[in-house]
């Protein structure tokens, strides 16, 4: 008889590693489902609590494809299905980990889940990285009063450890950004602590890399162990994370590792792979839009870069070639195409779905002009030399109006994705500009869309994210891949076997 495992995910944002163990805990004989999902961010929330809802049915209802495929809003579930909405709110909780009473009340839910289930519980999340994240140590260095001491997101991860103890799972997975492995407070490196507690929590744990192999006697692996390279493993994108796979002690004296746990690397998946067949889209203009203005817009800027000086040959062309071009974008959102498209097997698979008549969240921002040449050049010049510029390669008419341009703080200021590998992080920062992530067509001049976004991440072309673009922008940059997060739940169930 297969053993059922409830699946708790704290921290869960848009739900990517939720996406993850739950598609694998549909496969034969998995049997893996969430049973708690707990997050503290509106939009987020309603995201995991639709998905939660479209889970509850052996195939998802059709009046969401309905709704869907004629842009039209989505219909009061609670009316139309009661049952299955009041079981995605029961599943769902909106609440702020180590708020007060918070893991009182939680403690509840996490009882009955191990009580129900015999044990066989897995605890999944990845605590809030800013404190850690290279980027966000940068920002914290440049404000006077900062104490990294006085921070509580360092430690957010004892609350986690905390539920962990609490639940004492079969296995845990926690996500968390490659900084964390040089972060330090109080003078000391916070991921040997965190490594400590998390060994100790409950039963005890083995902590176990995945892509590296297991030290045979026994011993704890390295740190740099637990870096996982999302490239390696079939995501189109240059996303390295730690991730701690924990087992239980009792289970894990049962094992025989050989190797690593997910296997061997896997072809790298580049950015044109993963957004092939996807219309080709205008960015707007900040101001005053339309086609006849976005065009003559972009060709004054083509005409700008034929014309200019320092400008190499090659970049010159493409630039030329736009300017007398007759067939630039006239749209800003696209429908279905409903063609298909050269892509990896793998991903074919996991993003399609054929009652899908539409496409998701493909939708450009608006930019000034000045921008569409830079994205202009900055994809061109990613064509020709296979890398993108930096700031100091971009000639003069183009450079931006920053005082501080010069520093070098911003020499990466606008960057392709390059078409022939795989994407640079995706991160929340593609809210708030999408100058780290123009399209690598220069004809388009401009930056992702969300669904773009969503298949560098490898989130299923069915999955709508909740809110206004920019807050869909920033739950996809703050998720796990999906498909990575499916390839950990079927090695954890696995080994769990």
């Amino acid at each position: 008889m297969t053993q059922e495992f409830a699946i708790i995910d704290l921290f869960a944002g848009p739900g990517g590693l939720g996406e993850g163990f739950s598609q694998a805990g549909r496969a034969a004989d998995a049997g893996m489902k969430i049973h708690l999902s707990v997050e503290m961010d509106d939009h987020a929330i309603q995201t995991l609590r639709l998905r939660a809802f479209l889970r509850s049915f052996d195939e998802f209802p059709q009046e969401y494809y309905d709704a869907l495929n004629k842009g039209e809003p989505l219909p009061d579930w609670s009316e139309l299905y009661p049952a299955n909405w009041k079981l995605a709110e029961q599943e769902v909780k909106q609440r702020v980990l180590g708020g007060d009473g918070v893991f009182e009340e939680l403690a509840v839910e996490l009882d009955r889940a191990r009580e129900s289930h015999a044990g066989n519980t897995i605890l999944i999340g990845g605590p809030p990285c800013q404190a850690y994240s290279l980027a966000g140590r940068s920002r914290n260095k440049g404000k006077a009063d900062y104490v990294p001491e006085q921070d509580e997101r360092h430690y957010l991860y004892r609350e986690y450890v905390r539920i962990l103890d609490r639940l004492n799972p079969a296995a845990f997975v926690m996500e968390n950004v490659k900084g964390m492995l040089s972060s330090k407070v109080d003078g000391g490196g916070i991921f040997s602590r965190v490594l400590d507690d998390l060994e100790a929590s409950g039963d005890g744990y083995r902590l176990l890399p995945l892509a590296k192999p297991t030290p045979e006697d026994g011993s704890r692996a390295e740190a740099r162990s637990f870096l996982l390279r999302a490239e390696d493993h079939g995501v189109p994108q240059a996303r390295h994370r730690v991730i701690i796979l924990g087992v239980r002690k009792d289970i894990a004296e049962r094992l025989h590792l050989n190797g690593s746990i997910l296997g061997e690397p896997q072809p790298q998946v580049t950015v044109g792979e993963a957004i092939t067949g996807m219309w080709q889209l205008r960015s707007g203009l900040s101001r005053q839009d339309s086609v006849d203005g976005w065009q003559k817009a972009v060709r004054e800027q083509a005409l700008a870069i034929t014309n200019g000086i320092d400008i190499p040959d090659e970049v010159r062309a493409i630039a030329r070639a736009i300017a007398s071009a007759n067939d630039l974008p006239d749209r800003r959102n696209s429908g279905w195409k409903g063609e298909k498209v050269p892509m990896p097997d793998h991903l074919q698979a996991w993003f399609s779905d054929e009652r899908l008549r539409t496409t998701l969240h493909h939708e450009t921002r608006g930019h000034i002009p000045g921008d569409l040449g830079r994205y202009m050049y900055s994809a061109a010049y990613t064509h020709v030399f296979k890398k993108a510029p930096k700031l100091i390669d971009f000639p003069e008419f183009l450079q931006p109006e920053h005082k501080n341009r010069g520093s070098g703080d911003f020499a990466d200021r606008f960057r392709t994705q390059a078409a022939d590998r795989p994407s640079t992080t995706v991160t929340s920062h593609i809210s708030k500009d999408g100058h780290y992530f123009i399209h690598p067509d220069p004809k388009q001049c401009r930056s992702l869309t969300v669904r773009e976004a969503a298949r560098l991440q490898t989130f299923p072309d069915n999955y709508l994210f909740c809110g206004p673009r920019t807050k869909q922008y920033h739950q996809v940059g703050n998720a796990v891949p999906p498909y990575l997060a499916y390839q950990i739940a079927t090695a954890v169930r696995q080994l769990l076997s």
